[in-house]
């Protein structure tokens, strides 16, 4: 039995994962508080020590942390987290994390993953992968991320930063949030749809434009997110073959947006990736990568 922590820039969610009699991947319990104003790095590990400890029983072998961050191939340190402090960059996070479990009489080790490659876990481990061992999530928010397991291993490359799916390059001369240019985030992700609605006077939410479907200035915006989206699914599957692809995310649950991917796709594979694409919704939401982090 594992403890899983998803911190995210708003909320940190934590639960308590143990298989069942099948093997499989369950929650227990589940808990959810605000992000601390601020985002510190004492203020937020002393919120998920409390968490942790609201939520053990004395027989939990281990705490896993989903980062919204770019690690080292070590697992140790975050090189970028965005939206938090600097104060996180080359902080020996595992280990910090440790000590604030320690303030409250907890000793259990701690593991970091990118939050991406946790929600790839959490599908493999209760989610639309399981029974799979090759297969691509993307995860479409405010950014994209992303996640790759091969083989049945999750594939973090030799500097531990593969699997960037969300980074790939579209053809847009847009400037990326990492700073590269041309990213499949910056035209699929729901910070780049936003502001492209904006600029033709539409609504700014998501859910609120995907509704308008239909009206031509609405769909000259979507339009582009469909299609940055359909070419960075094109270009994994050149890559690495997959049996499935599965998104996730608050942009996932758009009704619809599952089979719109997969038409605007089809024109960028090469025939004999047309009869192999299989493109699945998240049936976990959100608490993919909570299975996931209690899995590393």
């Amino acid at each position: 039995m594992r403890v899983g922590i998803d911190l995210g820039g708003h909320t940190i969610t934590a639960a308590r994962v143990s298989l069942d009699d099948s093997g499989r991947a369950v929650i227990e319990r589940s808990a959810e508080i605000e992000t601390p104003p601020g985002r510190g790095v004492s203020d937020v590990l002393g919120a998920v020590a409390g968490l942790v400890d609201g939520l053990s029983t004395g027989r939990e072998t281990g705490v896993g942390l989903a980062v919204p961050g770019m690690l080292d191939a070590l697992r140790r340190h975050a090189g970028v987290m965005p939206n938090f402090p600097k104060e996180w960059r080359r902080l020996d996070i595992p280990d910090a994390l440790c000590r604030a479990l320690a303030d409250r009489g907890l000793s259990l080790p701690v593991r970091i993953e990118n939050d991406a490659n946790c929600y790839a876990l959490g599908e493999g481990a209760a989610g639309e992968a399981v029974g799979l061992s090759s297969y691509v999530v993307f995860t479409m928010g405010t950014g994209i991320g992303s996640g790759v397991v091969v083989g049945g291993k999750l594939v973090t490359g030799a500097h531990g930063l593969a699997g960037e799916g969300g980074h790939v390059v579209v053809g847009s001369g847009a400037i990326c949030g990492c700073g590269g240019i041309g990213h499949a985030e910056t035209l699929a992700a729901a910070d780049g749809t936003t502001k492209r609605a904006l600029a033709e006077g539409l609504p700014g939410d998501f859910r609120d434009l995907w509704a308008m479907r239909g009206d031509p200035a609405a769909d000259r915006v979507l339009d582009v997110t469909i299609d940055g989206m359909a070419r960075a699914v094109a270009t994994v599957c050149h890559l690495l073959d997959p049996e499935a692809i599965i998104i996730g995310g608050g942009m996932s649950r758009a009704p619809g947006i599952a089979p719109a991917i997969k038409e605007a796709t089809m024109p960028y594979l090469g025939l004999p990736y047309r009869e192999t694409l299989d493109l699945r919704v998240s049936s976990l939401g959100n608490d993919a990568a909570l299975y996931g982090a209690a899995q590393i």
